[in-house]
């Protein structure tokens, strides 16, 4: 079983993933980990991808995509993958189609997350980030034991410049921009659920289940 999943930031893509891939012993492919990990191994690919970071510019699209096509012809997709972040364009869905095709896979279903914009702003503007170890913690929906403290290594919690309802709009425009062609893509083949993700985590991943057993 292969599946995408998408949604804007604050939608909740990481959680579920999370979920999804321990319940149903997927991959989980995220391009950012993708990325940080080839940087990391100084693989040819991800030091060719570092040239370009260093220097301040996207990673190009053909890179990703090669490193996409590495990612999934590992044994580890034999029981099937969870995408997630990729594909941000409607030319790197094309693309990904035919790295499919050519490693005799293919897409069972899109899980679209759906939030409101409010409900975003509060997920969003409440986050706070361990940046020792990478703990994420909410103000409201999950906060810390101690105000600023994160319980697992006790340094202190940080809010992200970015994490503001100003950049939150910029990123909903370039998702609008950028990701509902890719949706719209997708629809025609039949292929996305939506999937409305301002509930509790528990209800969420509930939908989601149904959804998968639909496939």
């Amino acid at each position: 079983m292969n599946l995408l999943i998408m949604g804007p930031a604050g939608s909740g893509k990481g959680t579920m993933s999370e979920k999804i891939k321990q319940k149903y012993q997927l991959a989980h492919i995220s391009t950012g980990d993708m990325l940080r990990e080839a940087v990391k191994k100084q693989t040819s690919l991800g030091l060719e991808a570092l040239n370009y970071m260093n220097a301040g510019k996207l990673v190009p699209d053909t890179l990703i995509n090669s490193m996409v096509d590495e990612r999934i012809k590992q044994d580890d997709t034999k029981v099937g993958f969870l995408m997630d972040g990729f594909p941000r364009t409607l030319v790197q869905a094309e693309a990904f189609d035919e790295i499919l095709h050519t490693n005799n896979k293919n897409i069972d279903c899109v899980i679209n997350l759906v939030v409101d914009f409010e409900v975003l702003a509060d997920r969003i503007t409440g986050r706070r980030l361990c940046k020792n170890c990478g703990s994420i913690y909410h103000i409201k929906n999950k906060p810390s034991k101690v105000e600023g403290v994160c319980d697992m290594c006790g340094n202190n919690l940080v809010q992200r410049s970015d994490d503001t309802v100003e950049q939150l709009e910029i990123r909903l425009q370039e998702h609008k921009k950028n990701t509902e062609p890719v949706l719209e893509y997708y629809r025609k083949q039949g292929l996305v659920v939506d999937i409305q993700a301002g509930k509790p985590v528990d209800e969420i991943f509930k939908d989601i289940e149904r959804a998968i057993k639909q496939i």
